[in-house]
């Protein structure tokens, strides 16, 4: 049986040249990278280094880039800690309904604790209107978090235009970067960012290593209490192979993200166009302008039929996608990022999201578009929400779903 993996938005698989670095860190060179004997010393080296990989790809200096455990520790840490750091001043957060968990309950948690969050609406597209950005800043307004892009969509936010708000108010600006790193192109200095959270095991590292990029001269109070690591900035023993791994997958990441760019989108451009013009009672989820996308990300609804009952007839043909965010599986709710964008909760139920790589090939899109159609068909059929007519596809401009003939 094929095997076809259409999930790396939940994660990637660890890129060969990212292991191969990884292992000597594993064995030979095993020492603390804080001790001061020789073995320290041969591994404090090997972090630096991965500090510079990781900061030519964001462009910022790598007295900037604090490593971390992972893209959810990050957002804590920038969230939290801007907010104590800065109570003196404001206690009012800007961020939007959609975005990660790691932000939205970090921003739930501090409501609890005397601050006033506002959470920006996104229109049915899943898009911010920037006049509310900007008319929900008050003098009280501390920081302004918005993700760069949306894990379930693939939509792109504005970055540099929030950006240029938010300096111009003088007020603080954190992204949730971990979607978009290796997939578009990421410039701390450009997007007037303050700080920036990416993730190790989307862009083939290993799972357990992230980076925070905090602005030189950005005051934090420290999340990570204990050692002196990462300058006094995060306590804890250095994750050597890692954040070892973490640096050649930015500096791989550097590399091929144009070639990247252009091969994976075409491929999801195949497979939409395909979807779209072969099932009927498809919704796409996110913009319609597939610029303002991630280049590897499709969400479609399939009308009348459960998502995850088409996730499990997808996984005995091999074919793994998923129908969401990996940290929201399980869950019995639609998700929260289609019920901000008005999605119906039927529908809502209904979408899948498949997220490619560079190591897909034209091949595999080929065999989800054949083994797609008589699926849906097959799950509709028991479905008692749906009522079998002989189909003739009609496309809706302003749904963009594709109808049966009534």
């Amino acid at each position: 049986m094929k095997q076809i993996y259409l999930d790396n938005n939940a994660t990637t698989a660890v890129k060969p040249e990212v292991l191969e670095a990884m292992l000597p860190y594993f064995r030979e060179q095993f020492g603390n990278p804080s001790s001061v004997h020789w073995a320290g010393r041969m591994v404090s080296g090997a972090i630096e280094k991965a500090r510079e990989q990781v900061a030519e790809l964001l462009n910022c200096s790598p007295a900037e880039i604090i490593f971390v455990s992972c893209g959810s520790e990050g957002d804590n840490f920038a969230i939290k800690g801007t907010a104590e750091a800065l109570r003196h001043k404001g206690n009012h957060i800007i961020t939007t309904t959609v975005e990660h968990p790691a932000v939205l309950e970090t921003c739930e948690y501090l409501e609890k604790n005397g601050f006033e969050v506002t959470y920006l609406p996104v229109d049915k597209d899943g898009m911010l209107d920037l006049a509310e950005l900007e008319a929900a800043i008050t003098d009280k307004t501390v920081l302004i978090s918005v993700m760069w892009a949306n894990n379930e969509t693939g939509n792109l936010f504005p970055i540099h235009a929030i950006g240029e708000i938010a300096s111009r108010h003088k007020v603080r600006f954190h992204t949730d970067a971990v979607q978009a790193i290796g997939k578009v192109p990421v410039d701390v200095k450009a997007a007037k960012v303050d700080m920036l959270v990416l993730s190790g095991h989307k862009i083939g590292a290993p799972k357990g290593i992230g980076a925070l990029y905090l602005r030189r001269g950005t005051r934090m109070t420290r999340f990570m209490h204990g050692g002196h690591q990462e300058r006094n900035r995060r306590a804890g023993t250095h994750n050597v192979a890692g954040i070892v791994g973490l640096g050649v997958a930015c500096e791989l990441a550097r590399l091929h993200q144009e070639k990247d760019y252009v091969s994976v989108r075409r491929l999801r451009d195949k497979l939409e166009r395909g979807i779209l013009s072969t099932v009927p009672d498809v919704k796409l989820n996110g913009h319609p302008d597939p610029d303002l996308r991630l280049p590897n990300t499709l969400n479609v609804s399939f009308n009348f039929i459960e998502g995850e009952s088409l996730l499990l007839f997808f996984d005995m043909k091999g074919i793994a996608a998923s129908s969401g965010s990996a940290c929201t599986s399980g869950s019995l709710e639609p998700s929260h990022v289609m019920q901000a964008m008005g999605v119906d909760i039927v529908l809502a139920h209904s979408s899948v999201r498949f997220s490619l790589s560079a190591e897909n090939t034209e091949d595999e899109i080929d065999y989800i578009l054949a083994e797609l159609p008589p699926i849906v068909q097959r799950l509709r059929d028991m479905s008692p929400l749906y009522q079998r007519e002989e189909p003739t596809p009609l496309h809706c401009d302003e749904c963009r779903m594709v109808h049966k003939a009534s």
